[in-house]
């Protein structure tokens, strides 16, 4: 090993400075493969030595702030995590590297047949926000992290929906997607992935189920009109029940309330007006001409 130091002397400064990296590439308690795989990372080391300064730029790779690069040195991920963000070097020939995006994906759940508690098809779909917490769960237990998640959340929505019925479904929205969220974030732990947000965008229901809906909230506002004019007409009665003993107190408050029901009239400009003529008004021009009959037959 002195005799190896005392020729890297003899190098230029590039050709040391590649010659340590390899040195301690060789060092790294990672490659625990056996013969072949020290072998490998030799010569690849070699290689980066013959072929300077050229090599170099292929041993530096960068990931920028929102990546993780995940490194696989001869089939194995190397200790000490994901590598970022900023500047970390490879072996070519040895190394192959996976970026993972780090930040916040969203997409639409497709829409879901469901059939409820009691037993009516509905249509629903949603949105899911998630990320990845895991970089190297997410890229060594799992194919495809996003599809994984995506075929997820569509049966996690059916089946959180299969135990609700309908007037849970369109009254506890948030109490559904709640749910959701943490069946999804407990099943996709196991791959990285952290899900932050579940919403229910839209629930359809068949053309039948609506149009009977809508007939069965008209009937329940028709009867509460209903009850409600009954209720007027109850206390008009009562008011009106009030006014006639008042009324029948003061005869003059009779002559009066006509005259009011004729100035109402007369402002809505009708042609023809009935006035009611009350029989104590008559009663003197009936007793006038009942003392002027006997006068003309004598």
């Amino acid at each position: 090993m002195r005799d190896l130091w005392n020729q890297m002397s003899l190098l230029p400064s590039s050709s040391r400075l590649a010659l340590r990296f390899c040195v301690s590439a060789l060092e790294n308690p990672d490659i625990t493969g056996g013969v072949c795989e020290w072998v490998l990372v030799i010569l690849s080391s070699l290689l980066i030595i013959i072929t300077l300064p050229v090599s170099i730029w292929l041993c530096i790779k960068t990931v920028k702030e929102y990546e993780r690069a995940i490194i696989f040195r001869l089939g194995r991920i190397l200790r000490g995590g994901a590598r970022g963000p900023g500047l970390f070097f490879v072996l070519p020939c040895t190394d192959s590297v996976i970026n993972v995006d780090m930040r916040t994906i969203t997409f639409d759940i497709p829409p879901q047949e469901v059939l409820t508690k009691d037993s009516v098809t509905v249509s629903v779909d949603g949105v899911v926000y998630y990320r990845v917490q895991n970089p190297i769960l997410a890229v060594a237990n799992i194919t495809n992290a996003d599809g994984a998640t995506r075929l997820l959340a569509g049966t996690t929505l059916r089946n959180v929906l299969g135990t609700k019925n309908l007037s849970e479904l369109l009254s506890d929205r948030e109490e559904i997607a709640k749910s959701m969220e943490s069946t999804l974030d407990e099943a996709s732990d196991d791959w990285g992935i952290k899900v932050e947000r579940v919403e229910i965008k839209d629930v359809k229901l068949p053309q039948q189920l609506q149009k009977a809906m809508a007939a069965e909230a008209e009937a329940t506002r028709e009867a509460r009109a209903k009850v409600i004019t009954a209720y007027g007409e109850m206390n008009a009665s009562r008011a009106l029940k009030e006014a006639s003993r008042e009324i029948s107190q003061s005869p003059s408050a009779l002559q009066l309330r006509y005259l009011q029901t004729l100035n109402t009239i007369a402002a809505e400009k009708n042609s023809t007006i009935i006035f009611p003529l009350p029989i104590d008004l008559l009663q003197g021009f009936m007793r006038t001409s009942a003392s002027s009959s006997p006068e003309v037959m004598e």
